[in-house]
């Protein structure tokens, strides 16, 4: 699937009102239209956005967050890039605008009666907990299980009443819906409801009178999980500064507003990654997705790799660190200048990333800081065959210098044999550092086949930077064996769960873990299975509930673990 959704042809505002209208709202969101006041709606009974974000109750308990320029970013990108600081917020992220403005359209009658309830793993929660202590409405906050202790203690903290249930967030949710049901408690939802979008829609309102010169902007860059943020500054941008082009950026695993832009209705991804915890969203909302249709221009999707880099560039420049889900805006504009639009002249342009947020877990920065040189295109990771006899490695240091080797891995394999001339193989995994990636790679593979060695380039390989680099010369020959990679949720008794589902029967042959500060532990676990159980074996992989993935056919497996 391609990196971006290419600008679409954008008819004028009334135009787009007229074919709304004429085409109807879903049922459901008519029901949540009819929740707001009359003057707060426009001709076509649609919110107007406009008159809410002005309306909005968020500086009661916040200023302005500031604009930073991007120094380092501006001049290796060649344009002027405005940092919208959203991470300097009292919770660290926006999402505290749309918390507090929904919960300050509560009536007093409600708010001395009733109380609040939400369901977030996150920054959602603290918004709701910071919104109800200034409020003072009771809060309760549902949480799954496995939250880790730094995010509900500082909804803790914060005021809020934590309540740890499920084993994810579609658990949690649902208990969400059963206590608010069952205390008469108003549910304050995460992204799907105007006054939350138009909360979050004011941070498009600071930005037209932060920037000097805001005709100048060309683009906004947005994260993008539910919707709420981008829909707020799209809804704005689009009826106040039209020629401002509104740009959503996603991860390829959690790409819900792509998915559902190009099937043109709301689709529920089947799983989501984990790393930028913050935008994991299976399903962007309903409300949201009917205003990024008409105003956002343009989707650009990045990866793990390049969200690191990004963390690290924004670093840089302000000397702060931002979560990954923060640090998506940047990432999506250097892929945007750099890959999708190098043919456009930038230097002229003001490109401003929004920094959602910067509620970072402290152990996730060291694989932030070994994923970023690879998102930058600084290091390369290979592997290489080479014959076994004196002087291969000498030579294999020569093609490689001067480059500065970042990593090298090799054990004597006694197995490795080269099945025509059946003469000893060698397996090198091996990184380096590099200036122009492209041009270089092409150069080492060109040198390193003419001298008759096997190269390839693994830097994309997953299980290669997540595993085999650490288990490099472990070769060993075990048969009936399946290599596959898990996401353990990082919880006690994830590890047991897996051990008591499996057969006496079954061999475990491998396991490796390493904890990366994030809420999923990555496993890459080898069980030696007897053919006759293959449905007993897939059974259980169902039962247990992980996200896996068969590696058997890895190259790495094939050419470093296995003989």
């Amino acid at each position: 699937m391609s990196a971006t959704l290419l600008a679409r042809p954008r008819m004028a505002l009334a135009a787009r009102f007229l074919l709304r209208s004429q085409s109807g709202v879903a049922p459901a969101l008519q029901k949540l239209h009819a929740t707001l006041k009359p003057d707060e709606l426009q001709a076509d009974n649609t919110p107007d956005y406009v008159r809410l974000i002005l309306r909005s109750s968020v500086y009661d308990v916040i200023g302005e967050s500031p604009i930073t320029r991007g120094v380092g970013l501006s001049s290796r990108l060649n344009t002027n890039v405005q940092l919208k600081r959203e991470d300097l917020l009292p919770v660290f992220s926006f999402k505290l605008r749309g918390a507090y403005n929904m919960m300050a359209k509560i009536s007093e009658g409600q708010k001395k009666t009733q109380g609040v309830i939400a369901c977030s793993a996150g920054n959602h929660a603290q918004g709701v907990a910071f919104a109800s202590r200034h409020l003072n409405i009771p809060a309760i906050i549902v949480m799954p299980v496995n939250t880790p202790s730094i995010k509900y203690q500082n909804v803790s903290r914060l005021g809020g009443q934590v309540v740890l249930f499920g084993n994810d967030f579609d658990e949690a949710k649902v208990e969400c819906s059963r206590i608010a049901e069952e205390r008469g408690l108003t549910n304050i939802p995460p992204f799907d409801h105007p006054y939350v979008i138009a909360g979050q829609g004011t941070v498009a309102m600071e930005i037209l009178r932060q920037v000097h010169n805001a005709s100048k902007i060309s683009a906004v860059f947005v994260p993008v999980g539910g919707g709420g943020l981008v829909a707020g500054v799209a809804a704005y941008l689009k009826r106040i500064a039209p020629h401002i082009r509104v740009i959503g950026v996603e991860t390829y695993d959690s790409a819900t507003l792509q998915t559902s832009l190009v099937a043109g209705h709301r689709t529920e991804l089947p799983t989501v990654g984990t790393f930028a915890d913050g935008t994991s969203v299976r399903m962007i909302g309903e409300e949201t997705f009917r205003i990024c249709q008409d105003f956002v221009d343009e989707v650009v999707l990045v990866n793990t790799d390049e969200i690191c880099a990004a963390v690290k560039d924004i670093f840089e420049d302000t000397r702060s660190i931002v979560e990954p889900s923060g640090a998506l805006a940047v990432a999506g504009l250097k892929k945007y200048v750099t890959q999708l639009h190098p043919d456009v002249d930038h230097s002229k342009k003001t490109y401003v990333p929004i920094l959602s947020g910067a509620n970072m877990n402290f152990d996730r920065l060291r694989f932030v800081s070994e994923r970023a040189v690879l998102g930058e295109g600084k290091e390369v990771f290979m592997l290489v065959t080479i014959p076994d006899v004196p002087g291969s490695f000498k030579k294999l240091q020569r093609v490689i210098h001067p480059r500065a080797v970042t990593e090298f891995s090799y054990r004597y394999n006694e197995h490795g044999h080269d099945s025509v001339s059946h003469s000893p193989k060698a397996y090198i995994y091996t990184s380096f550092s590099v200036v122009n990636r492209e041009k270089e790679i092409k150069q080492v593979l060109q040198q390193l086949n003419a001298l008759g060695f096997e190269a390839v380039d693994i830097s994309d390989n997953e299980m290669a930077k997540s595993h085999g680099r650490y288990l490099v010369g472990g070769a060993s020959k075990v048969s009936n064996e399946k290599i596959l990679s898990f996401e353990f949720p990082e919880r006690p008794g994830a590890l047991t769960k897996f051990l008591d589902g499996m057969s006496e029967s079954w061999n475990l042959t491998l396991f490796h873990y390493r904890n990366n500060g994030s809420d999923i532990g990555k496993v890459l676990a080898g069980i030696s299975v007897p053919p006759n159980d293959h449905d007993v074996f897939q059974k259980f992989l169902d039962d247990l509930g992980y996200k896996y993935h068969d590696e058997t056919s890895n190259m790495v497996y094939q050419k470093f673990l296995k003989y």
